[in-house]
């Protein structure tokens, strides 16, 4: 299989809350051969539709409540290795076909010791479950035309970590990482280097050490000592690249505060959600989060704050009128196709795109109450499924005229809103998108959260509003929907 090599390379390794875009992007400028994402859950993947981001120039990946669960971009296109979490071969194989146009390669962790992991057979849950580990690797390895990984703990003798590792090689699958620890162990817990050592002797393909970063690695020049120590053709680390990621660099280590401005900025090219910008420059602060500046960075709640703690509030500033003057590009550019009527049915081919929206504003609701304006009975939407995919597709009834998007959504409710959309852009009525002059039809009382028609208590999190950043409580290691 052709494409990314794992032979005598250094990579950062999958960490979660840390191996989102803008960290991946910071070890690539320093360096790493690699970057691996973070662990991510089958089960929420597979429910994720792919979002071309026009305005980021990302590809997001996003889940039915709307939160982005993987953006990448073209610079970590031929680097990236998305990293899932599955225990179960066919939905490993839905979410890996997924991703596979966007990424590298795909891993799947066995190696991860942490409950969010192992329970459902996870993560090192399936060292104790070869067969599972080769169907899973076998389904992938065969429906995937990007070369398959993955990364393993080792087992309590080195007869057993051999006998696994050939029998991962038999698989097919590229490369094989080994974490040095036994799933009971921590950091604290020395590395077993002859376990890697007899790995890496029993199989030919590359094998990836993991786990030196507190002993073993501290700078860049510790790397290739690291890797003859363990007799593995590459390297992969953690929590040194956590700590600086300069340590990929040659002749490195930068200063922090160059490495924490470096990683801001990508954070904020890349809309990054705010708590997991946090949590990862705490991180990089260690002993030093109790600093003044570790102090304003705790007390931060946005992006912008942030910013304003490492005096980028300028930098911060600009990349927002650039964001917004190609939003307002895009759509001025956007040419609303002719409606195509098919018997009772006026279709247009529009998607509901969120990002387009402020927080609470949705097509939906300005239909509602442009029928309340106009006297006329509220919207009535009716919903199909399609069997072959389980997507949805809506028509809503306004005026006794019926108004369908002749393309199919992920979700219910998005189904509704591009139904909504085609209504409203058929009758030129405003839908409320980000830029438009206020119509008036939806007031303040509506803005602040109180249409329940619309179910708008739940709190959308959007780059497109700095504001919104304050008001974000969702899951920190997601990055926030544009």
């Amino acid at each position: 299989m052709c494409g990314l090599s794992f032979r005598n390379i250094t990579a950062l390794a999958p960490m979660v809350r840390v191996g989102t875009l803008p960290m991946r992007l910071l070890a690539l400028d320093y360096g790493a051969d690699v970057v691996y994402c973070e662990e991510l859950i089958d089960i929420k993947m597979a429910k994720c539709q792919r979002v071309v981001n026009e305005v980021l120039d990302t590809v997001d990946f996003v889940a039915p409540d709307e939160r982005v669960m993987f953006r990448t971009c073209e610079r970590e296109k031929d680097r990236v290795v998305f990293q899932m979490g599955t225990a179960d071969p066919d939905r490993a194989l839905i979410v890996a076909k997924l991703v596979e146009q966007d990424v590298a390669a795909v891993d799947v962790n066995m190696g991860c010791p942490k409950e969010y992991s192992t329970k459902g057979g996870m993560g090192a849950a399936l060292l104790s479950d070869p067969d599972k580990i080769v169907a899973i690797l076998q389904k992938l390895v065969s429906g995937v035309s990007i070369p398959v990984t993955c990364k393993i703990r080792i087992l309590p003798s080195l007869e057993e970590t051999v006998s696994l590792v050939r029998r991962i090689e038999k698989t097919g699958v590229a490369a094989v990482a080994v974490h040095g620890r036994l799933k009971e162990e921590r950091p604290r817990h020395p590395l077993h280097l002859d376990h890697i050592q007899a790995a890496a002797r029993a199989v030919s393909i590359p094998v990836i050490a993991n786990g030196g970063s507190l002993d073993l690695v501290k700078t860049n020049s510790d790397i290739e000592a690291f890797r003859r120590a363990s007799g593995a053709s590459s390297v992969m680390l953690a929590r040194a690249a956590m700590w600086n990621a300069s340590v990929f660099m040659e002749g490195g280590p930068l200063p922090l505060e160059a490495v924490m401005e470096d990683y801001l900025k990508h954070a904020i090219r890349y809309n990054n959600h705010a708590f997991n910008t946090k949590y990862c420059l705490c991180q990089m602060l260690r002993d030093k989060v109790e600093s003044p500046l570790g102090k304003q960075l705790q007390a931060a709640q946005t992006t912008q704050e942030i910013s304003e703690a490492f005096g980028l509030q300028e930098f911060y500033q600009q990349i927002q009128d650039q964001l917004q003057v190609k939003r307002n590009s895009l759509q001025s550019c956007s040419q609303l196709e002719e409606p195509l009527v098919e018997g009772d049915v006026t279709m247009m081919a529009v998607r509901f795109e969120r990002r387009e929206y402020p927080p609470h504003i949705t097509p939906k609701m300005f239909l509602l109450e442009w029928s309340r304006k106009e006297k006329l009975e509220q919207p009535l939407y009716e919903m199909v499924q399609r069997s072959e995919d389980r997507s949805f597709q809506s028509t809503v009834t306004v005026e006794s005229k019926k108004y369908r998007s002749t393309l199919w959504e992920k979700s219910k409710k998005f189904a509704e809103q591009a139904a909504a959309v085609v209504c409203l852009r058929v009758l030129g009525v405003p839908e409320g998108r980000i830029g438009e002059e206020d119509s008036g039809l939806v007031c303040k009382r509506k803005l602040n959260g109180t249409a329940e028609e619309e179910g708008s208590k739940k709190r959308h999190v959007f780059e497109t509003q700095q504001e919104a950043d304050s008001a974000a409580s969702g899951d920190s290691t997601k990055s926030q929907k544009l």
